[in-house]
């Protein structure tokens, strides 16, 4: 029952539990153990909003991590029709799955963040946080860059990425995909993928800004999840840049017109599986 679905699942299931037990430790059992501060309510709103957007951005890059090293492969090989390894057949036929799961997570952490002014949590530092200035006559100066730093990122999340997540995810459709030539169907899954990749990217640099950079960020020597998010994108991202570049670029695309290294057997062609040799 829906093969392509149980691979993405596992992957889903296994980050979120990852990110769940890590943030429970990085947020919450430091706190109690460090301060004696009793944060458990965050378990609810404030630990899950932070998951979803760690597991989409994780689930993005692989979304488009086998195609780069599809498209390695091929440069390896010198010819498209060389069957791929079969865990990476398996997690290229997945992609579609794996972007749909992206789609959502990001969507659940979109709607978890619009719900954070009516928190009590937060309405309550924040009604303290003006009570206190009052007593101590005291008004705490504008800070420019920590406006840009927070309008910035909700910008990019209540705007541009979740209209270009909802376009990848729409066009993924079997009814849309027949009214979408092979062309217009790979700019938008590979070129305006890439470019939410890079716009999800930035969300997060931007969001964590400097604050990988201070100890006190690093609870029993942990780095912010936001931290560990970054990796497999920010990796994936710098394979594109050197697969892009004119060089490579125009080798792999006459790989994947036919063209085939001199030297390669010109026999084995009708011996390779037309599912494992489909350009990306």
């Amino acid at each position: 029952l829906f093969p392509n679905w149980t691979l993405p699942l596992w992957i889903t299931t296994g980050l979120s539990a990852f990110f769940f037990c890590y943030l429970l430790v990085y947020d919450v059992t430091y706190a109690y153990v460090e301060d004696g501060k009793d944060l458990f309510y965050r378990i609810m709103i404030a630990v899950p909003n932070k998951v979803f957007p760690d597991v989409s951005l994780v689930m993005l890059a692989l979304c488009y991590l086998p195609g780069a090293l599809a498209a390695i492969l091929q440069l390896h090989n010198g010819t498209k029709y060389r069957r791929f390894p079969d865990w990476l057949d398996r997690w290229l036929q997945c992609r579609k799955q794996l972007g749909l799961v992206a789609l959502a997570f990001g969507l659940l952490h979109m709607i978890f963040t619009l719900i954070k002014p009516i928190r009590y949590s937060f309405m309550y530092s924040r009604d303290t946080g003006v009570i206190k200035q009052i007593k101590e006559n005291v008004t705490k100066p504008f800070d420019n860059t920590e406006a840009w730093r927070i309008k910035t990122p909700l910008f990019h999340g209540h705007s541009g990425i979740p209209a270009l997540f909802l376009l990848l995810g729409i066009t993924s459709w079997p009814s849309v995909q027949q009214h979408t030539n092979w062309r217009e169907f790979r700019f938008v899954q590979s070129k305006l993928g890439y470019l939410t990749l890079v716009l999800c990217t930035g969300h997060g640099l931007v969001y964590g800004w400097n604050k990988f950079l201070k100890p006190s960020r690093y609870h029993w020597c942990l780095p912010p999840s936001y931290v560990l998010s970054l990796v497999l994108p920010c990796v994936v991202l710098m394979l594109k840049l050197v697969l892009i570049t004119p060089c490579i670029h125009h080798r792999i695309t006459r790989i994947r017109n036919g063209w085939e290294k001199p030297g390669k057997n010109q026999g084995h062609h009708t011996t390779v599986s037309l599912g494992k040799a489909t350009s990306l």
